[in-house]
């Protein structure tokens, strides 16, 4: 390994990528010039010799004098930041905002704050300093300037964000935590759906008293070929996975020709059957079935209400919602992956795929109807947990990135980083770091566009939820970009403009009325969860992470109150099969760990136990009782005895299910995310099962909340 140079380590700084830090052990570590260079790379700078980093260098330098406007001005509501306009020296600028609304602000004060001129391109080049108003409203505006009496305008984007969300006028709730393709019924296609969800939030609300239902990502997925089953690395995050759809709600069933219709429920029955599959969820047949069932109802002739509410919702998703159904209707004929499409459709804006939409436009509009089917279920989905009582209703999931080949990384090629990935360094429970295959987002690229891809995303996900999970929320402070994909722990942190990716979270969660949960587990900086509290978003406590300063259970008076309290989470076994040790022997058979088992097992046995003492001294468990369900119960009222706004009950943890859902650091070494929801003994657990669970209503009722 080279240590970077100091011009390096400049250059890098200056882009926001760290050429140093600190490891989960506390160790000081010195990042490789090497892997500096890699990540440059990726953010468009060519550092890959001390000359061309010198002359990237001096380029950055300019890069800010050679631009009338900053490319975006983030502030928050009340705020009056000073910005800077460059012009020729000694000239005069004009400048205003042009508001969302259509109105505009010319009360643009210039202020006297001298800044010495820069020669720039063989021009003198000065800078003036404005300042804007801090009654400005919130949304997204133009900011405009005009240079001496020249008919040209700058404009960039001005986005005004609130202060602060109101998690403290939250009322405390409990809900479910589940992953939504595991919940099957007995009228589901072998899969968990938005049908199995509805029913699910209703009966919870009404019978026990649920404030929400928070569920795994929803994202898009392939269409074509296998479809990945993590739905932590989705195709598109914008865009939903119809898989979910429950076909006998689509509008159009009961249309159906007695032929059809008699077509349709075959395919349900033969799907049906799967659910009597204990051992994996099997998405490509059940997609199967259900693309055969789709593309019959796509061609029944819809009511002209029905004609009409489809066009409003294409002309709300505008090209975004065009260019994911193309992505689609190509990878149904050359693949999945656009990195192997013929070259001319590797650019989402060629000629090829232009001619290639026009050609087929049927096939476009088919996946552009498969989202509007989803658009409506998915609000009938949040509108009757409403109607049942709950609080919040569903919370949505958001994943940290898309899949390399997906949609998203298609049509946003313009703000995505190439030949790069997301992941994590190593921690105590991946210690050899993660690797999330994910293209990371180009903090200079999102600038440069008013972060628009951004602010699509957030707003599509928030559309019909009363909450959303931001998982990995840190990275929207830095994240660690991965050089290679075999060694995950060679890469580095990359800085975020945090004010504007969060600002803009927190403009759409007022406007949608959404509450907003960040996981903030991991290696945090001290500073970000008081960033996180302060902007009014709610943190993310798991009892197992939960020590105090000598490395004891945290007391429960002691944890957070702006926050979603758990037992466990969906990279851990439920609680019975983690009090068993099961994470351990799983890492230790898939060749995960970095130290001896019988040490690791030995650290863990002294983990759990530290946390049976905490519950017998709170009273919670007696001295005797080993029983796997008492003490699963004892955990849970533990939990219900912090101050935390939301407890969340892992659906898991209610049936007795044992076996872990996902095991990071592994793709097919075991079934992840293809677990059905099971008992203690193995058996299948429907939605129609769990009213006469009486395991499920034990734990509820020790929650007492």
């Amino acid at each position: 390994m080279t240590a970077p140079t100091a011009a390096l380590v400049e250059l890098a700084v200056a882009h926001g990528v760290a050429t140093e830090y600190w490891n989960w052990q506390g160790e000081h570590v010195v990042v490789s010039s090497e892997v500096v260079s890699d990540v440059l790379a990726a953010l468009g700078v060519d550092a890959s010799t001390p000359e061309k980093a010198a002359l990237a260098l001096a380029e950055h330098q300019q890069a800010r004098w050679r631009r009338t406007l900053p490319a975006t001005v983030v502030m928050r509501a009340g705020w009056t930041p000073w910005f800077a306009v460059h012009l020729p020296h000694g000239s005069g600028a004009e400048v205003w905002v042009d508001l969302e609304d259509g109105g505009q602000r010319r009360d643009i004060p210039q202020q006297n704050h001298l800044v010495e001129p820069e020669w720039v391109d063989g021009v003198q080049v000065g800078e003036a300093t404005f300042q804007l108003p801090g009654d400005l409203p919130l949304g997204y505006h133009r900011l405009c300037a005009r240079i001496g009496t020249g008919p040209e305008i700058s404009v960039s984007t001005l986005i005004v964000t609130p202060r602060q969300l109101e998690p403290e006028k939250l009322h405390r709730t409990w809900g479910w935590v589940l992953q939504l393709y595991s919940v099957r019924s007995r009228r589901s296609w072998g899969i968990g759906d938005l049908h199995d969800l509805a029913d699910l939030a209703a009966w919870s609300a009404h019978d026990l008293g649920a404030g929400f239902v928070l569920v795994n990502p929803l994202h898009a997925a392939e269409v074509a070929g296998r479809m990945e089953p993590s739905p932590y690395l989705p195709a598109s995050r914008r865009f939903a996975n119809p898989i979910y759809l429950r076909i006998e709600d689509i509008d159009e069933y009961g249309d159906l020709a007695p032929a059809e219709r008699d077509r349709v429920r075959t395919l349900a029955l033969q799907a049906r059957a799967l659910s009597e599959d204990v051992t994996a969820i099997d998405r490509d047949t059940v997609w199967t079935a259900k693309r055969e069932a789709l593309q019959v109802l796509f061609r029944v002739q819809p009511s002209i209400g029905r004609i009409a509410e489809y066009g409003a919702y294409c002309d709300r998703e505008s090209q975004g919602l065009i260019d994911f159904a193309t992505w689609a209707a190509i990878a149904d004929v050359h693949g999945p992956e656009w990195s192997k499409w013929p070259e001319e459709l590797q650019e989402p804006t060629s000629p090829a795929v232009v001619a290639f939409r026009n050609e087929n436009p049927d096939a476009v509009e088919f996946h552009c109807w498969l989202q509007w089917q989803l658009d409506e279920q998915l609000a009938r989905t949040q509108a009757r947990a409403k109607a049942a009582g709950m609080s919040l209703g569903v919370v949505h999931d958001l994943a940290v990135g898309v899949h390399p080949d997906g949609a998203d990384a298609w049509a946003l090629q313009e703000v995505l980083a190439k030949d790069i990935h997301v992941g994590a360094p190593p921690d105590a429970f991946n210690q050899q770091g993660q690797d999330w295959s994910q293209p990371p987002w180009r903090p200079n690229a999102l600038a440069e566009t008013g972060y628009a891809a951004w602010r699509d995303l957030v707003r599509a996900v928030m559309r019909h939820g009363g909450g959303l999970r931001i998982d990995h929320i840190l990275g929207m402070f830095r994240l660690w970009w991965v050089t290679s994909p075999e060694r995950p722990t060679e890469g580095t942190y990359v800085r975020y403009d945090h004010e504007a990716l969060v600002g803009i979270l927190v403009l759409e969660a007022q406007r949608s009325g959404v509450t907003v949960i960040g996981e903030d587990l991991g290696t945090v900086e001290p500073w970000v969860r008081d960033y996180l509290t302060e902007r009014g978003i709610l943190g993310t406590s798991v009892l197992w992470f939960e020590r105090d300063a000598n490395g004891k259970p945290l007391a429960p008076e002691r944890w957070r109150e702006l926050c979603l309290a758990t037992v466990t989470t969906h990279d851990l076994p439920p609680t019975a099969g983690y009090l068993a040790g099961d994470h351990v022997e799983l890492r230790n058979r898939l060749g995960l760990l970095t130290r001896p088992v019988a040490e690791e097992l030995a650290v863990d046995e002294a983990d759990r136990d530290a946390w049976l003492n905490a519950l017998r001294e709170r009273h919670l468990l007696s001295n005797t009782d080993g029983d796997v369900e008492r003490i699963v119960e004892a955990l849970h009222r533990y939990v219900a005895h912090t101050p935390a706004k939301l407890v969340g009950v892992a659906l898991t943890d209610a049936v007795g299910e044992r076996r872990t859902q996902n095991q990071p650091g592994t793709t097919d070494e075991y079934p992840n995310w293809r677990i059905p929801l099971g008992g203690p003994e193995g058996e299948p657990v429907l939605v129609e099962d769990l009213p006469n669970n009486a395991r499920l209503r034990r734990l509820i009722g020790a929650l007492n909340i």
